[in-house]
């Protein structure tokens, strides 16, 4: 695979580990033991993915994931002891891409670590990205700012198109309502889902094969939206 992602994590023994499997689908891997360590770190080099603990002493994982979110869109992964859903909701609403509970399998950190870099890579790698996103049954093009379903193909107002096109390029990874408010209106969140909400309901029923049972832009329960990540 030929990328390079970055371990913060204390325990040094499981960087080595986790290291040495990266190793094998040729993906190189550097590691520290701080978030401030981590940080500098990010300063030097650029990397594909973050795998980063969430207790660790000092600045702990989410203090450090605050702190690269608000320079970097780069993908970040969650390693934690603590298995609990408000630990697990705290990585995601402050903009985690994935978490995985320890003790963990090393195949599916592999896994999830691949899919997450090509995912990634898909949407911000080399070319003039403005080719259209083909899913099962839907395509977007950016240059039309258009959507083509088995109903055929069809113009999208501004706002539509907006929430629709963040949605998918953030493919599988949960979104909230003030992630999305604030990339689509570029102005501070001011707790008001209705707008969110009622572009979510028609986008539904234009792009849905059921609006009943939304297929593409799925609702995660006291959270926000998620582009289905199986299509």
């Amino acid at each position: 695979m030929d990328c390079h992602i970055l371990i913060i994590d204390d325990d040094r023994d499981l960087c080595t580990l986790i290291k040495e499997c990266a190793a094998k689908e040729a993906i190189n891997a550097d590691y520290c033991q701080s978030g401030m360590a981590g940080l500098a770190m990010l300063e030097k080099k650029e990397y594909h993915l973050i795998l980063l603990d969430v207790m660790m002493p000092g600045l702990d994982g989410f203090q450090t994931l605050e702190k690269i979110r608000s320079k970097s869109n780069i993908p970040i992964l969650m390693l934690t002891s603590k298995d609990d859903t408000t630990s697990k909701i705290n990585g995601l609403r402050s903009g985690a891409d994935d978490y995985l509970t320890k003790p963990f399998n090393m195949e599916e950190l592999i896994a999830r670590i691949i899919s997450l870099i090509r995912r990634y890579t898909r949407f911000n790698g080399a070319g003039n990205g403005y080719r259209p996103l083909i899913y099962e049954g839907l395509s977007i093009d950016f240059d039309s700012r258009s959507v083509t379903t088995k109903n055929g193909t069809f113009d999208l107002p501004p706002k539509e198109f907006d929430v629709l096109l963040f949605c998918a390029k953030n493919q599988g990874r949960i979104l909230t309502k003030q992630q999305i408010y604030e990339e689509v209106w570029k102005e501070a969140y001011v707790y008001d889902d209705s707008n969110i909400m009622a572009i979510i309901s028609r986008l539904r029923k234009k792009i849905e094969p059921d609006p009943g049972a939304p297929f593409y832009i799925q609702t995660i329960k006291g959270i926000g939206y998620r582009f289905n990540k199986e299509v």
